[in-house]
């Protein structure tokens, strides 16, 4: 980012100490590496649920919900990412080979049985259903037997795999939105597309206006 030849610019931008005549150092930064990225209880079931899960999926700790989901119609819904965009799940699932999310699993303490975590959970367990990906509750214990842990994660691990999305950013090409299907997961008209390359190379289809974050497809 340029400072307009001002080097006291960047360190006020930042909140920091800076002179005129210097740039601010890396010691100048106020950041700091956290000692509590998993609690105890965290690191404890996250080393289960890798041993559970045993190398089938990707196990991803603390993801931030707006890194996972994202808002449908923005112009309808309003204010809809700033409700998710300071929340997170306490672990994420993926399919190994595509990182696609599988399910969402919340590890639950006593904390959840005040109101406020209750208001929040059924806000989070709601939208987790509106997006159809699963989201699993297990309550803190002093242990856990990997065999549980995997028993209840199967039903959700052993259903098909992710769709196939096309193999490359395909090239839009113009249409009436009359003509367009209506994408089933974002619920707005499609746009018609060619691909650009791989087998369907030249191919066309309709694809959803939201892609990559929607890789539905339908055809012409």
């Amino acid at each position: 980012m340029a400072s307009n030849g001002n080097p006291g610019c960047l360190g006020a931008l930042f909140g920091m100490k800076g002179t005129p005549d210097s740039a601010p150092t890396v010691g100048d930064l106020p950041y700091r590496l956290r000692d509590d990225f998993l609690s105890p209880a965290e690191l404890s079931f996250y080393r289960v649920l890798v041993t559970a899960i045993g190398g089938t999926a990707t196990v991803c700790p603390k993801v931030n919900l707006s890194d996972v989901l994202f808002v449908a119609r923005p112009n309808e819904n309003q204010g809809a990412r700033g409700r998710i965009s300071q929340k997170h799940v306490d672990f994420l699932i993926c399919d190994s080979a595509t990182m696609r999310p599988r399910l969402g699993l919340e590890l639950d303490d006593s904390s959840h049985q005040r109101a406020d975590r209750q208001a929040r959970d059924e806000f989070v367990d709601a939208v987790f259903a509106a997006a159809s990906l699963p989201l699993v509750h297990v309550p803190v214990r002093a242990s856990y037997a990997p065999a549980d842990i995997a028993a209840l994660l199967s039903p959700h691990l052993s259903q098909g795999g992710p769709a196939a999305a096309p193999a490359a950013p395909p090239t839009a090409v113009s249409v009436t939105p009359s003509a367009a299907p209506v994408c089933p997961k974002c619920g707005i008209p499609m746009v018609l597309r060619t691909a650009g390359r791989g087998d369907r190379q030249g191919e066309q289809f309709y694809g959803c206006t939201n892609y990559p974050k929607c890789r539905e497809t339908a055809k012409p």
